[in-house]
């Protein structure tokens, strides 16, 4: 994106740059300006300039609240004005009216450094009140606790490291751009279409509302000919079933329905044989569609059926579950559970057609939903941190069904589409779409994939807050990110600790680190995790001491 059009896109809003004293707020906001062709204006100057005095100077007679109270003022008036670059002071973004003000009038940017790199320019001049203090070291670092969480809120984040202030500015650049891209929305009809890009095999996921209705048309594109026998649970047949059926009958579709229990249950080797027995009596053919209605479950177990009837049926994903619309549906990973573990009888088998509908997710019971918005996060900490600040801002809207639950589930579709594009097979790259599994995958067997107690999205959401943690123990990951990444699920009423289950039975490190050992990133008897150094940047670790492992593990089983 060309600095015109990240300005365009702008739409008059105005940048105005967040962080701890010594940041380089006003450094960089003065080249990012210029860049930029738009107007710069300090915070703090324009609170000197207005008072008459220094800031040192309105601390020491008036004291920090006559000064945050003027600050506020000066922000939201600044605000008001014009479209500008504005770096505000330290303790701005604090204020809970500020940090509204900003956040309707433009972008937030925190530009974010460490603390001996603070340390380091601050020494540099003597007007900083709030270290007059015998241990400025001290005071810097609680004033890190205090404001780093509150700052992370942020739209944007950019490390503020040393060297020339070009390279902050070109990241802030970058980081906007990304950040806008993110904007971007879905058309009038709130319609998005994901393209998944694999040789002659290559399909679209369409994500809307009401796609039921519509579902024929699409059908009928890919073969008018066609037969469908779908596959679907009591539960979301009650709901969802006579429409789709409804919308094969207006077009003379031929269709049979095969109705399973629902449940992690029924991905077994018997429903498996009962579903392909089924199919095969009622005449299907190899050109026909195998069409699976429902979530992650019916998902797997459908096309992998499809993946082995007649060697190999096309069929359409139609998931009603937030996690299977993000994750299990793309792919073409199909599977049923073995009594050794989950997913280890299975096929690759690309699906010819996804159709997300957003109205059936009207009907799913919250905690499913809470469930699946775990692995809506999973991409934002695999490699997209700005989509992880998206979530943070977006949140709330998309838990009200409102338009951000179309563009959350577009960004996770299209980032499992780019990464399954390169690695269809899980040969390297794709296993960091397991982020935490290894840890969860262990978490279902000894629960007996007993959805009352867990379900998967809820395993997903432990095992990621484990994977920061084990992360931190490692020495890969700041602290501070993996209590972010854990108040992020908390809020919104996810577990993040595996004490957080009512297991069946007692759980020990040594009977969960056994299970690890069934999952299929195990190789030559070694255990493989996806681990983090930061938010968005995971990483594949292999080869890691099992000692280790029962340590953390014995750490996490502990009780407060």
């Amino acid at each position: 994106m060309s600095d015109s059009e990240l300005v365009r896109k702008l739409a008059g809003r105005s940048i105005i740059l967040v962080g701890i004293m010594g940041s380089g707020k006003s450094s960089v906001g003065r080249r990012l300006a210029a860049r930029l062709g738009l107007d710069f204006v300090d915070a703090d100057s324009e609170i000197e300039s207005a008072a008459g005095m220094t800031i040192p100077e309105i601390f020491t007679r008036h004291g920090e609240p006559y000064f945050r109270d003027g600050e506020r003022r000066v922000i939201d008036r600044l605000l008001k004005d014009r479209q500008l670059v504005l770096a505000t002071g330290g303790g701005a973004f604090m204020n809970a009216q500020t940090r509204t003000r900003i956040a309707n009038a433009g972008i937030s940017v925190w530009l974010k450094a460490d603390h001996d790199v603070l340390m380091r320019r601050v020494r540099k001049r003597a007007n900083r009140p709030l270290l007059q203090a015998a241990d400025p070291d001290q005071v810097m670092r609680d004033l890190m606790d205090e404001r780093y969480p509150v700052y992370a809120t942020a739209d944007v984040k950019v490390v503020s490291a040393d060297g020339p202030h070009e390279r902050v500015v070109d990241s802030v650049v970058e980081a906007l751009a990304e950040h806008l891209q993110m904007e971007k929305p879905v058309d009038k009809a709130n319609l998005a279409r994901v393209h998944v890009d694999i040789a002659d095999r290559a399909y679209d996921v369409v994500i809307g509302r009401n796609l039921l209705a519509e579902a024929a048309s699409y059908i009928e594109k890919l073969d008018p000919r066609a037969a469908c026998a779908i596959v679907s649970d009591r539960h979301v047949a009650a709901h969802h079933l006579a429409t789709l059926t409804g919308s094969l009958d207006e077009r003379n579709i031929r269709h049979s329905e095969f109705i399973l229990e629902p449940g992690e249950k029924t991905k077994s080797i018997e429903m498996f044989s009962h579903v392909c027995d089924a199919i095969l009596e009622a005449k299907f053919e190899r050109s026909d569609l195998v069409v699976a209605l429902g979530g992650g479950v019916i998902g797997d177990l459908s096309g992998f059926a499809a993946a082995c009837l007649r060697r190999g049926m096309r069929f359409v994903q139609i998931p009603t579950t937030l996690l299977s619309q993000v994750d299990s549906s793309v792919g073409g990973k199909t599977a049923i559970n073995s009594q050794h573990g989950k997913n280890l009888i299975g096929a690759f088998h690309q699906p010819s057609l996804v159709l997300a509908d957003v109205a059936s997710l009207d009907t799913l019971p919250e905690r499913e939903f809470r469930a699946g918005y775990a692995e809506v996060v999973k991409y934002g900490l695999i490699n997209n941190a700005a989509f992880f600040n998206w979530l943070e801002q977006n949140r709330e809207d998309v838990f009200r069904r409102g338009p951000a639950l179309v563009e959350a589930i577009r960004v996770s579709c299209d980032a499992k589409a780019k990464v399954v594009a390169r690695d269809e097979t899980e040969q390297g790259e794709r296993a960091l779409l397991n982020l935490g599994h290894t840890f969860g995958h262990a978490l279902e067997v000894l629960c007996g994939y007993d959805s009352k107690v867990l379900v998967h999205g809820e395993g997903v959401s432990v095992v990621m807050a484990c994977a920061a943690r084990f992360s931190v123990k490692l020495g890969h990951m700041h602290g501070q990110d993996s209590e972010r990444i854990s108040a992020h699920l908390s809020s919104v009423g996810l577990p993040v600790r595996i004490r957080d289950i009512a297991m069946p039975a007692p759980v020990s490190a040594e009977s969960m680190l056994e299970a690890m050992y069934q999952d299929k990133k195990v190789r030559n008897g070694t255990l493989t995790f996806i681990l983090m150094r930061g938010i968005g940047q995971s990483f594949i670790a292999r080869g890691i001491n099992e000692a280790r492992v029962l340590e953390f593990l014995n750490q996490e089983l502990e009780a407060d």
